[in-house]
């Protein structure tokens, strides 16, 4: 088994980039630190550090170990601050994971209902990529994610995912775009440039499988994994653009564009995911029963 004041003290050195800063932030001698991570490298039969000049620095080994330290370390600290806070703040920590895929008005609409109990939260969001995400929620540093997509069956975590909200699209441009007032949507998406969302966005197959089926063929002039950061290539005008249907007021607003036409046909979906440990914490179970109800 891992020494793991041994392996701090490795990490300790990893973050500050030599032994002497370690050692200032650990009150230790820089001989006992090296002396100890030696012993380290030994029982474990790697090198994880090599002599660079005058300095050190991480063996590809030692690289991969510093993974695992800033994960064993971070949950440490987390789990410290945890135990040390009193019942009542432990209660009031809602901790989110938000998919970059998902709207940032669509997110708020969803947590809401957590905003509005009796016993006020405090709420910690992160966005992120789901997967990285999700391995966060595995390890129970999050209690919630929200993702345009359910989990995914490959990753093996027992939890659960509900949809809270699906609705239609809504497509966007600037008024000097779209030339003809005369066409007919869709017929506004055939030879124009258009903004579509990145290739891990749960939407994007849904989008292009319509436009296939209407033999429409747009000017792919962008593609996006941040929805906000395609609406603002929208705004300035680089081609039409999507967004979900239930905000479209407030893009037109945000964004002085106009909507120029919307479909049932292609829907966006989104999802709370939780894990069984973290589904009767009273904010989770409030996004869970009533985000369904949103308009």
């Amino acid at each position: 088994m891992i020494n793991y004041k041994q392996f701090h003290y490795f990490w300790a050195v990893a973050k500050a980039g030599s032994i002497v800063k370690a050692s200032r932030q650990l009150h230790l001698t820089p001989q006992t630190i090296s002396g100890q991570i030696a012993i380290l490298e030994a029982s474990l039969g790697v090198s994880l550090f090599r002599k660079v000049g005058r300095g050190i620095e991480l063996t590809e080994t030692g690289e991969l170990a510093l993974t695992y330290a800033d994960d064993i370390f971070q949950t440490g600290n987390a789990l410290e601050e945890t135990l040390r806070a009193g019942s009542k703040e432990r209660s009031r920590l809602f901790r989110v994971g938000i998919s970059d895929a998902v709207p940032k008005s669509i997110a708020y609409r969803l947590l809401a209902p957590a905003m509005s109990l009796a016993e006020p939260i405090k709420i910690i969001c992160r966005e992120g990529k789901l997967e990285s995400l999700l391995g966060e929620l595995a390890i129970h540093r999050l209690d919630l994610v929200l993702s345009d997509r359910p989990m995914p069956s490959e990753i093996d975590i027992k939890g659960r995912s509900q949809q809270l909200l699906e609705c239609g699209v809504s497509f966007f441009a600037v008024s000097g775009l779209v030339q003809s007032s005369a066409l007919v949507f869709p017929q506004h998406l055939s030879n124009t440039p258009l903004l579509v969302p990145g290739e891990d966005s749960a939407v994007r197959k849904r989008l292009m499988s319509w436009l296939n089926t209407l033999r429409m063929q747009p000017q792919i002039v962008g593609e996006f994994d941040d929805s906000a950061l395609m609406r603002a290539f929208g705004q300035a005008g680089v081609g039409i653009f999507c967004a979900p249907s239930i905000i479209a007021d407030e893009v037109i607003a945000q964004h002085n564009v106009i909507k120029i036409g919307e479909t049932d046909q292609v829907t966006e979906r989104f999802y709370a995911i939780s894990v069984e440990r973290r589904a009767n914490h009273p904010a989770v179970v409030a996004v869970n029963m009533t985000s369904s109800k949103i308009s």
